[in-house]
């Protein structure tokens, strides 16, 4: 499960009606359910649709302070793998049939870039929205080891003691957006280099 968090002035509910608004169309179909503080968005392709082999695919949406966590489930590309060998099939009996089976062909390569075209979208509506997978000045605060008080990042003494604040300035990993430990050099959520 592929899991990035968002920061900023940003919307669980929002986020979900946007992705249904632009994959509910075509020979795909979308659909949002609350699950308690989640929102579950699921993406599969339509029943009756008229090319290509069926693929689904689900993201759960969750606020969190200040922003929204969001998972990416693993894609269902059995149906994709199936139309694509029929495709083969047909072609190597009669290499004339390919030309039937264009669309197919073509709704398979783009149902297998579905979870790709997922982020896109999720990260032009954050964009939009103000959000992005960098804290948000509202959380980008750095706590005295003396006082505990709340200080600017980069301010190098307390607000309120005058003591040090040395190196504790917060990050996030720039792929996923998760708040990265004081001396990791290894995302804990997504394992890239940070």
């Amino acid at each position: 499960m592929d899991t990035k968090i968002y920061h900023g002035d940003i919307k669980a509910k929002e986020l979900a009606q946007a992705l249904v608004g632009r994959f509910n169309r075509g020979n795909l179909m979308a659909r949002i359910t609350k699950s308690g503080k989640q929102y579950v968005v699921q993406i599969a392709s339509r029943r009756d649709a008229r090319s290509g082999g069926q693929t689904a695919l689900g993201l759960t949406l969750q606020e969190i302070e200040d922003g929204v966590t969001v998972k990416l489930g693993s894609q269902k590309w059995l149906g994709i793998a199936a139309s694509l060998g029929a495709t083969l099939l047909a072609a190597r009996r009669n290499p004339l049939t390919l030309i039937g089976r264009l669309d197919d062909v073509a709704q398979d390569i783009e149902n297998l870039n579905l979870d790709d075209q997922v982020w896109q979208v999720i990260d032009e509506v954050a964009k939009t929205m103000g959000a992005s997978q960098q804290l948000s000045e509202r959380l980008r605060r750095t706590g005295c080891a003396y006082c505990g008080t709340a200080n600017p990042v980069g301010a190098p003494r307390c607000i309120a003691c005058g003591a040090p604040l040395g190196d504790v300035q917060p990050r996030t990993c720039s792929h996923c957006g998760y708040v990265a430990a004081k001396g990791d050099t290894v995302c804990s959520n997504c394992g890239k280099k940070l």
